[in-house]
């Protein structure tokens, strides 16, 4: 049996997407209108045990995809983009963000390609990612990650590095080891669903023509203290479109940075933000189940994208899309202090700001150990 090589794995089980990992740090652990009782937690052990998976899971990127210096470690391939948005004033009424106060707020937007490998094809059954940065009225930013598929491939955080490492390079041969690609996916079933959905699905034409999940379910506080369990994705105006598997496969290696460039020359990109209000039994804290497609929907708002531009040249290039921002940005006065100094004494946060030689490189270092072993916050947005 041939060894295949990273592409022809991932091509065959569904590649990983790390844009999805971060927006478990905001995931509810609340049940319907009310918060859970909160958790202990052992700070120092919490922060060690962080620290070293955080270590693990760059260790495990870098297996799998090498070191490109001055680049992302995972969503590597990419475009930046600029636009504003405009939040809905229904959507106000389950958050007391000023996301949805109604006035137009400056966006600075990435689309990408999940996965390590700045040279991958963009005919492969990957995750597309959108990354979002809100520029709010008092200066503050709001971050948002979201991927094309509508949901994670992993449960636990051990999934989560568990791939990398089996698709960790062979230095005998260059390549993957596939029998222990497909020992992960027999061990490993919660990555069963994403799988599926990218098997079934060919790409998009373009970063265009995709919905994009926030996977996670978040709590949205509302100006009254009420807090509302809630799901989110933009889903664009130009349609949902995939190619043929004609297209597919005589497709060139570089089509979604052009495409989107040209697209934006012809007039403004449009997606609308739609919440998804979750009821009292819907599951909360695992991002591969998903919710029934029978619960109560609310368009919060229009994102338009009225220019892309080249990765490298883009505004976006500088940017960590960290959600942490949206909510450190609600907190004031010592409660913004003290969630500040939090994040700073986190190993994940030591880790990630020091491994690199170069700064650029830790801008998409997240790591699922994080959300899982701290406390979950609460937030308004």
């Amino acid at each position: 049996m041939s060894k295949k090589n990273r592409r022809e794995l991932l091509v065959e089980a569904g590649r990983f997407a790390l844009a999805g990992a971060i927006a478990p740090i905001l995931s509810s652990g609340a049940s319907g209108a009310s918060e859970a009782p909160a958790q202990s937690h052992d700070t120092k052990a919490d922060e060690e045990q962080t620290e070293a998976t955080a270590e693990k899971v760059i260790d495990a990127l870098e297996g799998a995809y090498g070191v490109q210096r001055g680049q992302r470690r995972n969503h590597t391939k990419g475009v930046g983009a600029l636009g504003s948005f405009v939040g809905s004033p229904e959507a106000s009424t389950y958050s007391r963000s000023e996301l949805f106060s109604g006035k137009a707020l400056e966006v600075v937007a990435r689309f990408s390609l999940a996965g390590g490998d700045p040279e991958a094809s963009d005919a492969e059954k990957s995750p597309r990612g959108m990354a979002l940065q809100f520029r709010m009225p008092d200066g503050g930013l709001h971050h948002m990650t979201m991927i094309h598929t509508p949901m994670f491939f992993a449960a636990v955080p051990q999934t989560f590095l568990d791939k990398f490492i089996a698709l960790a390079v062979d230095p005998a041969t260059g390549k993957p080891d596939p029998e222990k690609f497909q020992a992960f996916k027999a061990s490993h079933r919660d990555n069963d669903g994403q799988a599926k959905f990218l098997s079934e699905n060919n790409p998009p034409p373009s970063y265009a023509n995709c919905a994009y999940y926030g996977i996670h379910t978040f709590r949205f506080i509302n100006r009254k203290g009420e807090t509302t369990l809630v799901k989110f994705r933009f889903v664009p105006r130009d349609g949902e479109k995939q190619l043929s598997n004609a297209e597919t496969q005589s497709a060139p290696r570089d089509f979604l940075e052009r495409a989107l460039i040209e697209r934006t020359k012809k007039a403004p990109v449009r997606w609308d933000m739609i919440l998804t209000i979750g009821e009292p039994g819907d599951p909360e804290t695992n991002p591969t189940i998903l919710w029934p497609k029978t619960r109560r929907e609310v368009n919060a708002g229009t994102l338009t994208i009225t220019s892309a531009t080249p990765s490298a040249e883009a505004g976006s290039y500088k940017i960590n899309y960290d959600p942490l921002a949206w909510i450190i940005h609600d907190f004031t006065g010592e409660k913004r202090k003290d969630a500040l100094k939090g994040l700073m004494n986190t190993g994940f946060w030591r880790t990630r700001h020091s491994l690199s030689e170069h700064p650029r490189d830790d801008i998409l270092l997240y790591t699922t150990a994080v959300f899982f072993l701290l406390p979950t916050p609460t937030h308004s947005s």
